[in-house]
């Protein structure tokens, strides 16, 4: 195969917000339901932003059928020309990717809008957006279409009251599946805030309902009252932890219940760290350092037993985590989790001190505490030695292929919506994005399915064939591919180094002895060939038993829980090299997920009781939601790797 040419012509530089509407995920977290309310919180925070500097003490958000609108009664955006841009300050914000008045930190101390790009995605990725600025007695409007302006900014004359309102309308050819605006998101978004910033209003306006205030002043003790309102608490009092030093503001409630499940909620700058971060870690780190000393002072543990870990010291634990700092530093634009290692040394101290000094003070909720974690590490014990015999599990047996036509047959009537992953776009399209092959290649989609994965790289290549057992699934993937035949992955029909690339998801896990069909996937490959493989993996050793349990309920054919270090050997031990790993996160709906015929009523029960009464030591690091109406989303890791059969004679 010729190599191409690679020149300075083929280097793209994006201009503008040119990259925002083409990578969108890379700045809102995805183009579904999630990023349309991702863009709402963004206006959000910007108006949050003026609340935490003493500066607003109203804020409203108005949804309609198919757009919204953040106002608030701050100091606005200002009007006059920027100094360097020659525009209005207020456009550069809309316009101009890492613009903002954060970076300087003299109008905002503490503040959500971190990285410049908040304003400015969110006129990205809008069809239109209106901005309304009063400031200084007077009104300015400006509107823009995708991002670019529809005219300049028009000064409409005098104007009571100060404040700004942006209203925008998602753009449609981004978020293909957008319906409207989640009141019931939005509602919980503004509930939360009133607790986070005591005094300060937050109206909620949604077309067909009322107009909903939400105005607190008890702060985060009532934040912890609401989140405990049905559970048996411990003791009567929650403990109160405070520390303040330059840049930094700490403060968080904690109360323990009977619950197994932690309930943590997290927020920096007011804004929700779903999947915590530094200050969780420090916060639960210094919660186990004190009942470890509690522990040791009253006798309920000596010196020679294994310390009190931040899992045991987490069960029943509920908490309102409420930390202000000056520059944080988050994993990606939506700000799920905060990065600062440099908070959790005091974190730790303040909180690991001022429990001690607490329980020292009150015995009798020190003694409940204390049984309570006898109880947890028991059941622990118990609970380990029960995953260890299924940790990882391989069953010696040859595959029955009528079991599985019988399976995926069934299961063909409504594949593409038994579950997200099934045809996740971005999922999908980062299968083709690891390709190394030239446009006169010809792959093999193995176990294709209906075909989606090999047409994800259909338009690369010569030709796409399929294969699979159930006759349904061919049917399906004859719509996708160049051609499918029907057969076994054990025994490929198909001739030594016949094909450039093999790609397969999602497939290995339901094999016994998979090295057999990764075998047969080698020969078929020419020498140089590419082997691109999509699998779900656990987060990690401490979430991999409980997964394996799920998947196995609902899948009476998983034979295999990989690691990836488990997964990598698999495909290297065969003799596979230049191995590459790209990592995707996808939301899963576990009540869609496990809608299925193989699944019966009480194996469904099963898996629900299963997340709802998940290890802390699973749930530390795999993030799940159960949502108030019950509904289970759980957020799966996906690993997709190429490897590369080597050439002959040696070479790479």
């Amino acid at each position: 195969m010729a190599e191409k040419d690679f020149a300075a012509s083929d280097i793209v530089v994006l201009s503008g917000l040119e990259a925002v509407r083409r990578n969108p995920w890379m700045y809102v977290g995805s183009v579904s339901q999630a990023g349309v309310h991702q863009l709402l919180c963004e206006l959000v925070y910007n108006s949050v932003d003026e609340a935490l500097a003493g500066a607003c003490s109203r804020i409203e958000v108005a949804l309609g059928k198919d757009r919204c609108a953040v106002k608030d009664d701050g100091r606005g955006i200002p009007t006059e020309l920027h100094p360097k841009e020659g525009i209005p300050a207020c456009e550069v914000a809309l316009t101009r990717l890492h613009s903002g008045s954060k970076f300087s930190r003299n109008s905002h101390g503490f503040s959500a809008g971190l990285h410049g790009v908040g304003l400015s995605c969110v006129n990205a990725l809008s069809d239109r957006l209106k901005v309304e600025i009063r400031r200084k007695g007077h009104l300015h409007v400006q509107e823009f279409r995708r991002g670019e302006p529809s005219h300049a900014l028009k000064a409409l004359g005098a104007a009571a009251g100060r404040g700004t309102r942006i209203e925008f309308r998602p753009d449609r050819t981004i978020f293909k599946d957008f319906k409207g605006f989640d009141a019931n998101a939005c509602r919980r978004l503004l509930e939360d805030l009133s607790f986070l910033i005591p005094g300060t209003e937050f109206v909620l306006r949604s077309a067909g309902s009322k107009r909903e205030t939400f105005r607190t002043e008890s702060g985060i003790a009532g934040f912890l009252a609401r989140l405990t309102h049905n559970a048996r608490k411990l003791f009567p009092e929650p403990i109160a932890v405070r520390l303040a030093s330059r840049g930094l503001r700490f403060q968080a409630v904690v109360q323990w219940t009977t619950d197994r499940e932690p309930k943590i909620r997290s927020f920096v700058n007011c804004v929700d760290t779903v999947h915590g971060g530094a200050h969780v870690r420090a916060l639960r780190a210094g919660l186990a350092e004190a009942l470890e000393r509690m522990m040791l002072e009253t006798g309920k543990k000596s010196a020679r037993d294994e310390p009190v870990e931040a899992d045991e010291a987490s069960e029943g634990l509920a908490v309102i985590v409420d930390l202000k700092l000056s520059h944080p530093n988050f994993e990606g634009q939506t700000k799920a989790r905060l990065t600062n290692a440099a908070v959790c040394a005091p974190i730790r101290k303040a909180v690991s001190a001022q429990i001690l000094a607490y329980l020292r003070g009150h015995p009798r909720a020190a003694a409940v505490i204390a049984d309570k974690l006898l109880e947890v590490r028991r059941a622990k014990l118990a609970a380990k030695r029960t995953a260890e015999k299924i940790y990882f599990q391989r069953l010696e047996q040859n595959i029955d292929e009528e079991v599985y036509k019988e399976q995926f047959g069934a299961r063909s009537k409504n594949w593409h919506e038994s579950a997200a992953w099934i045809t996740d776009q971005e999922l999908l399209d980062s299968h083709a994005a690891l390709c190394r092959q030239g446009k006169g290649a010809v792959a093999l989609d193995v176990c294709c399915g209906s075909g989606v994965v090999g047409a994800a790289f259909k338009g690369r290549f010569k030709k796409v064939v399929g294969l699979d057992l159930t006759p349904e699934m061919i049917a399906m993937a004859r719509t996708r591919l160049s051609a499918v035949r029907q057969g076994n992955v054990y025994d490929l029909p198909f001739k030594n180094a016949a094909f450039d690339l093999v790609c397969t998801r999602e497939v290995l896990h339901l094999l016994p002895n998979p090295e057999r069909p990764v075998a047969e996937i080698f020969r078929v490959l020419k020498p140089g060939g590419q082997f691109i493989v999509g699998q779900t993996l656990p987060f990690g050793e401490d979430d991999a038993p409980w997964m394996f349990r799920i998947f196995k309920k609902k899948q009476p054919l998983v034979f295999n829980m990989f690691q990836e270090e488990d997964f990598k050997r698999l495909l290297t031990g065969r003799g596979f090299v230049d191995l590459e790993m790209k990592e995707l996160n996808v939301w899963e709906s576990i009540d869609v997920w496990i809608d299925s015929p193989e699944t019966t009523s009480l194996r469904r029960h099963e898996i629900r009781q299963l997340y709802r009464n998940a290890p802390a030591e699973a749930k530390a690091i795999h993030p799940f939601k159960i949502l108030p109406s019950g509904e289970i989303q759980d957020l799966w890791r996906w690993g997709i790797f190429s490897v590369r059969k080597p050439r002959q004679h040696g070479r790479r």
